[in-house]
């Protein structure tokens, strides 16, 4: 696989099967890889997906449309509640809801992509999300041990990409996408522009190229 390939949002999304993990980035929608999102919903028939995102979309939005095509076995979040069908489905026992604390989440994808075997927090320590974890006292202050998040797949947004694959992200747009570019096995990229190879300013890029293995012109507006 060539790093940093062109390829349409078909053609990248083929990556993904049945049962994997995928990483999704955005905040609500913005800097969500809605053309990404859009393939895997209407040109693959991958199911029994766990699905690692901020949230799980909007109601018929983003990952809500892939929820109600029933495709979503486990989501792994910091907010279920932006998405009331997903909230029906969690409480009807139709997906699996694991809930983490979004720094906890961030630091844990970011754990994935360092190599780090796991790591203390005082987040969630004492209550129902502690509950099957080893817990630490350090200095004094209960600890609760987390452990990587990684993926199959990531499916990331840029607003900016250039030929090679080096990423430029808009401001808040930013969010997850540069974290888990790098914990996944595959990483996917949509960005809003592509350029030749130079026009970024290498102090910019938020992801480098050699973590990217598909890259995607975005076909969407408003994905930030």
């Amino acid at each position: 696989m060539t790093v940093g390939r062109l390829a349409s949002a078909t053609q990248a999304v083929a990556c993904i099967r049945s049962g994997d993990t995928v990483m999704v980035g955005g905040f609500g929608l913005v800097g969500a890889p809605l053309g990404l999102i859009d393939a895997l919903v209407e040109k693959s028939d991958a199911s029994d997906l766990t699905i690692v995102s901020n949230n799980i979309g909007e109601p018929g939005r983003g990952l809500g449309k892939l929820l109600r095509q029933g495709r979503i076995r486990r989501g792994i979040s910091s907010y279920f509640t932006s998405n009331p069908d997903a909230v029906a489905a969690a409480n009807a026992g139709e997906i699996e809801a694991t809930l983490v604390p979004q720094g906890t989440f961030a630091e844990a994808i970011r754990a994935a992509g360092a190599g780090i075997a796991g790591f203390y927090t005082p987040v969630g320590a004492g209550t129902l999300l502690a509950e099957g974890k080893e817990e630490r006292i350090i200095d004094g202050v209960p600890h609760v041990l987390e452990r990587p998040i990684r993926a199959d797949v990531a499916l990331v947004y840029a607003a900016r990409a250039d030929e090679l694959g080096n990423l430029w992200y808009r401001r808040t747009a930013r969010n997850f996408n540069p974290l888990m570019a790098t914990a996944a096995t595959i990483t996917v990229a949509e960005a809003g522009e592509i350029v030749p190879v130079g026009e970024l300013e290498p102090e910019s890029i938020g992801t480098q190229h050699l973590y990217v293995d598909y890259l995607v012109a975005s076909t969407t507006k408003g994905a930030a």
